[in-house]
């Protein structure tokens, strides 16, 4: 598979470029373009269960030929397919890349070094799913008789943000009776925020972590082991753990009362669907929920492996990130999903897009040459209109993915206001905001009062917020991720980036352990400026420099 190292080598990106000045002129400003009759119908997909509008971004039937031209001579549709079959398509770390197995339900083999990897990831589903039944019906219980209440999950970065978001989208379809909490920060307040509202006796601890070595979850696993041990509780009854197998935290000499075991084939940041989000999920809405949940992803598993290029979603979704990114020079993309339970898909895909495509070298360690990646922020709709929509409006310009759902997955408050429900409120706004920023408005009475417009947007569709179509929107927002990175050339399957302040941390670290040894040890040899920070911190105030 021959892929340039270069993407702006292409003949189609110097076409691209050309077209993308051709958007500076005033007639294709998107309050003239969006006017044509047929515009909706021919720039809106439907498919794997999620309608996707992109009407009022700025292209046109010009554009999008040279985009999937861009895409075929980058072959993303043959290494997506490459990396569903378990392709090393993680160059870097030699390892494939297959999130998309943990949700598969064929009955077809999938071989990664001679081996079926498919019976164990169902056998590890299984193992969920009877382990999950036993503590909802009360035949696991804590080491004083009592039921678990509180899930306590214990990781940082794809360890928990995924599963953090899918369990607040689903919460409705939670026990009533179980409460999730989200242990990930290594701050103290983080932990004494958690330890206040928990029950110790009625707790079950879910620590997750592939190399049971990350500083901060250490930490703060082993403040949850001496809280136990505080209240009398004897954690081998009150810890699971999710780990890669033969880790720390799979020893027996360290028992605890269930391990599942996590691939290194998947990476942290999708990992969702795998044991990671699976425990915990299980635990906390049902294993039958989170089935949904995972068949909902596996549809936009195949609908993205077998659409051809003009009906595939992700990547028309990938392709106008590239267009806004490297074409019309727009540095950051918003998620505005019109939906509170939706409210931490932004961190969650912020995390997901910015370590997978946050890199400045292709796969093969040469420089891209063109800005990759955007800045992912976002907030729900309406609470993000006043906030940082004044920006949006008037400001800086930034490309947004709208989100609406038609039915609540609340439908019995129908109390109105100005003649209409809350959910018909919300979509007021949901329909209104898109429009507003494509168009604009002037006003030459007070120009303080004007609206530029031209501002692009998309509107992603969903009917509910089921499990199948968080399963669905979690995997657009992979596969659409993994698509931009092959435009680029880039791995979007390694982090190296996060390492070089933690191995800083390190030294650091072992400072502070010296002092704490010899509370007479000075900082003398550390550097002014971390001297400064480190003897601030032990002195208890602000000292003098």
């Amino acid at each position: 598979m021959s892929i340039p190292a270069q993407v702006r080598e292409l003949k189609v990106w110097e076409k691209l470029m050309r077209k993308a000045e051709d958007f500076s002129r005033p007639e294709k400003h998107l309050r003239h373009i969006i006017r044509d009759k047929e515009r909706f119908k021919h720039f809106s997909v439907k498919g794997g269960g999620i309608f996707f509008d992109f009407s009022r971004q700025r292209l046109d039937s010009s554009v999008m030929p040279l985009l999937f031209s861009l895409a075929e001579e980058r072959n993303i549709k043959a290494r997506f397919a490459a990396m569903m079959k378990g392709e090393k398509v993680n160059n870097t770390e030699k390892r494939a890349a297959l999130h998309t197995a943990s949700r598969s339900f064929s009955d077809k083999s999938l071989y990664l070094d001679g081996e079926d990897v498919l019976p164990e990831i169902k056998r590890i589903r299984q193992k969920i799913r009877l382990f999950s039944e036993k503590v909802r019906q009360g035949e696991i219980r804590g080491c004083s008789g009592k039921r678990f209440r509180h899930l306590v999950v214990i990781g940082i970065g794809g360890s928990y943000l995924g599963t953090q978001f899918v369990s607040r989208a689903l919460n409705a379809y939670a026990d009533r009776e179980m409460q999730i909490h989200f242990l990930a920060n290594v701050d103290i307040h983080n932990f004494a925020c958690v330890a206040s509202r928990i029950d110790p006796e009625s707790t079950l601890w879910i620590i997750i972590s592939k190399s049971y070595t990350t500083a901060e979850t250490l930490a703060n696993t082993r403040q949850a082991y001496a809280f136990m041990e505080q209240n009398g509780i004897d954690p081998a009854g009150h810890v699971i753990t999710v780990t890669a197998k033969g880790s720390p935290g799979d020893d027996p000499a360290n028992p605890v009362l269930a391990s599942f075991h996590m691939f290194d084939f998947i990476g942290g940041r999708y990992s969702v669907t795998s044991a990671v989000g699976g425990v915990p999920l299980s635990l906390y809405l049902g294993y039958e929920n989170f089935e949904h949940f995972l068949k909902g992803a596996e549809e936009m598993d195949l609908h993205t492996l077998q659409a051809p290029a003009g009906e595939n979603l992700p990547m028309i979704a990938a392709l106008i990130g590239i267009w806004n990114n490297n074409f019309l020079a727009y540095p950051a993309q918003g998620i505005i999903p019109y939906a509170e339970p939706l409210a931490d898909l932004a961190a969650h895909v912020q995390q997901l897009y910015m370590e997978s495509n946050g890199k400045s070298l292709t796969a093969q360690g040469e420089p891209v040459g063109v800005p990759t990646g955007t800045i992912i922020f976002g907030e729900p709709g309406t609470n993000a209109q006043h906030s940082f929509f004044q920006l949006a409006h008037q400001g800086r310009p930034f490309p947004i993915d709208f989100i609406g759902v038609i039915r609540p997955q609340y439908e019995q408050y129908g109390a109105q206001s100005k003649g209409v429900t809350n959910h018909q409120e919300l979509w007021a706004n949901l329909i209104s905001q898109p429009e507003a920023l494509a168009v604009g408005k002037e006003d030459t009475e007070n120009p303080a009062r004007s609206f530029s417009g031209n501002r692009p947007s998309s509107t992603i569709l969903l009917e509910d917020l089921s499990p199948e179509n968080v399963g669905r929107l979690l995997a657009f927002y992979e596969h659409r991720t993994v698509f931009e990175a092959f435009v680029w050339g880039i791995n979007p399957f390694d982090q190296f980036g996060v390492e070089l302040g933690k191995k800083l941390a390190a030294g650091v670290r072992e400072e502070m352990a010296a002092r704490n040894r010899d509370v007479s040890r000075s900082f003398e040899n550390t550097d002014p400026i971390s001297r400064f920070y480190l003897d601030s911190l032990f002195s208890g105030k602000i000292t003098d420099y």
